[in-house]
């Protein structure tokens, strides 16, 4: 096992090319190669101190593979807080955008949950003095938890019917980044998604008068090594849509923990990530009171970048 100290204040290793401590949490790797107790691991990946590839991982049963470089930062700063902040890209007497973290659901899916990016939403109204309870939040689209990106509320029923208006008639502009496996060409693909394929698994069918109609727009941006950064675009928009198109194109996002047993029982690379590579770029809407056009953009946040980074 080898031991980098790149700087003063990290202590590095490479977990074995071979193979012997892939699949291992992070907690257990971090407890083992630092010699310290599982305490001790635990408080240093959840304080943001521990990273995998150059991207921060606070999640201690997070699985390492083969090749990969776990670094231990004492003077990392503690990692901003998803449950108290949040970046607001637009915001007015109708409708407000939030950047979602990636990790955070988009609205509460159990009673008591907190923590949502409604949650934040009304946090950082607080922070700018601004009443956070007495104004509604309607759903207006919802993104995967483990996606990042802009998210959209509608905060009068006005806004909500003008906004759900145009995403039925599709005229709603979503772009999103992804990270997919192999070399990914420019495709359309449209199928019938169904909650469950016959395994459990929300997919595709061929059955005639089943499933709800999904079509998706993939345009390859840049080559990476074992994968391809994408440009795509939802004409519709349905619940995990890009992520079950590529991976039924046999092109799984990078990171995806749930539509890659088909790409893993092929005996085909899977690329270790420390999140899904999916990313709500930008988005596009006609705003449903004034009329007036309005386009917001998102930058990839660092832990995505730090995922393509090792990749090019």
């Amino acid at each position: 096992m080898l031991c980098i100290r790149a700087v003063a204040d990290e202590t590095a290793w490479t977990v074995d090319p071979a193979g012997a401590a892939a699949g291992v949490t992070l907690a257990a790797f971090v407890k083992a190669r630092a010699g310290v107790p599982w305490s001790v691991a635990k408080r240093q990946i959840t304080s943001g101190k521990v990273f995998v590839d150059d991207a921060r991982v606070t999640a201690i049963d997070h699985r390492l593979a083969a090749g990969q470089r776990v670094a231990i930062r004492a003077n990392a700063p503690r990692p901003r807080d998803p449950a108290r902040e949040g970046v607001l890209a637009y915001d007015d007497a109708h409708v407000v955008v939030i950047d979602k973290p990636a990790g955070v659901s988009s609205v509460p899916y159990e009673e008591r949950e907190t923590g949502t990016a409604m949650d934040l939403v009304r946090g950082a109204w607080r922070r700018m003095g601004k009443p956070a309870t007495e104004v509604p939040l309607h759903v207006v689209h919802r993104i995967d938890r483990a996606t990042s990106g802009l998210l959209m509320f509608a905060k009068t029923k006005r806004a909500e019917l003008g906004l759900a208006a145009q995403l039925r008639a599709h005229e709603m502009e979503r772009m999103y980044l992804c990270v997919a496996h192999g070399a990914v060409t420019a495709r359309r693909i449209e199928s019938s998604l169904v909650p469950d394929r016959g395994d459990g698994l929300r997919g595709s069918t061929t059955r005639a008068g089943q499933g709800k109609r999904a079509v998706t727009h993939i345009a390859p941006r840049e080559a990476l090594r074992g994968a391809t950064l994408c440009e795509v675009r939802l004409e519709t928009g349905k619940t995990h849509q890009i992520r079950i198109h590529l991976a039924e194109a046999g092109h799984p996002l990078v990171g995806e923990e749930v539509y890659i047993r088909d790409y893993e029982n092929a005996g085909r690379r899977v690329i270790a990530s420390p999140r899904l590579m999916l990313h709500a770029a930008t988005l596009g809407f006609v705003h449903p009171v004034t009329g007036e056009r309005v386009a917001l953009t998102s930058p990839p946040p660092p832990d995505f970048e730090a995922v393509v980074g090792r990749l090019r």
